[in-house]
């Protein structure tokens, strides 16, 4: 088990270090290696210049708000009415009048890159049957907090239904599954390697999966043989599609405990920088808590205190 933390702790810790490897990660999103060696140095993205944070942790945060409206036995139409709710942020400048939580946020109107299946996923109202072909890592970004509440199990379940909202491949429920189960027995206080190992032996289980199983395979193994640093993630791929860019983020959070390095890992590579670097802010918080983030990161992210907010509703302070 790892270090007793509040639940709080690690629900603010999780959706603040997500906000935190988004921001690190957005910097660079779309550049290459060989251009972020030249602009940031041979060490890779160790500032935080700008902390915009992209659609990545906007959609967490709507997730999150979904999941604290919803009845008992409601949680996916509530989630599918809370990723509404953003896509019509999309489409506006401003808050309409009478909006309310998020959607009443001025700076939640900001289109940070959003990805494209989300987009259209939602513009054709949701639901099985969009994007059949569609793995990209949007499913997985955006649910991290179906593990604050849910057990290992219930909340696979329920991230693998709500990614077909916007993605109707397997592999892209498989990951959301697989990164929420990961979320979920963190919360529990296993340390990372069991909540990995756990959620690779639920993977191995059931069908269409062996895309994402193979993928935490992979990089369970180059964490055991090779440091995260600067574009060593490469052999994982570049993290546009689900299992990469949660393989990525699990081959960082397995490789070091050190959290600035992790992250900075994270994002130093030729791929989707912004969701490499929030799966695994997302990870590092919620196992070791908010005070393990970088504070001058944390600090200044975007949308902090908003983010503080819903994490205190999410899980009370003790």
């Amino acid at each position: 088990m790892t270090q007793a933390l509040s639940r709080h702790d690690r629900v603010l810790g999780c959706l603040i270090g997500g906000a935190v490897g988004d921001a690190l990660g957005y910097q660079v999103e779309f550049n290459h290696w060989d251009r972020i060696n030249v602009s940031w140095g041979p060490e890779g993205v160790t500032e935080l210049r700008r902390n915009q944070i992209s659609d990545d942790t906007q959609m967490t945060l709507f997730t999150a708000e979904g999941l604290l409206e919803a009845s008992a036995g409601d949680e996916f139409e509530s989630v599918k009415r809370a990723y509404m709710r953003w896509y019509a942020t999309q489409k506006e400048y401003l808050p309409p009048s009478g909006a309310r939580g998020l959607a009443a946020e001025p700076w939640l109107y900001d289109r940070r890159a959003p990805g494209n299946a989300c987009l259209s996923g939602l513009r054709a109202g949701g639901g099985p049957g969009v994007n059949m072909d569609s793995k990209g890592c949007g499913t997985v970004m955006r649910s991290a907090p179906f593990g604050f509440h849910f057990g290992p199990d219930e909340a696979f379940a329920l991230a693998e239904r709500c990614s077909a909202l916007t993605h109707g491949h397997p592999t892209a429920g498989a990951s959301a599954g697989a990164f929420a189960m990961i979320v979920a027995h963190l919360m529990n206080g296993e340390t990372p390697q069991r909540a990995v190992s756990a959620t690779l032996l639920h993977l191995r289980g059931g069908l269409d999966r062996s895309e994402t199983a193979d993928a935490l395979q992979q990089a369970y193994r180059l964490a055991g043989n090779v440091p995260p640093g600067p574009n060593t993630c490469a052999p994982l791929g570049e993290g546009w599609i689900a299992e990469e860019a949660l393989a990525i983020a699990v081959y960082c959070f397995l490789g070091t405990d050190d959290v600035r390095k992790g992250l900075t890992a994270s994002v130093s590579h030729s791929g989707d920088s912004d969701s490499t670097g929030a799966i695994l802010g997302n990870l590092y918080g919620a196992a070791y808590g908010h005070a393990a983030l970088p504070r001058e990161w944390a600090s200044q992210v975007e949308g902090r205190d908003t983010i503080t907010a819903l994490a205190a509703r999410m899980e009370p302070v003790a």
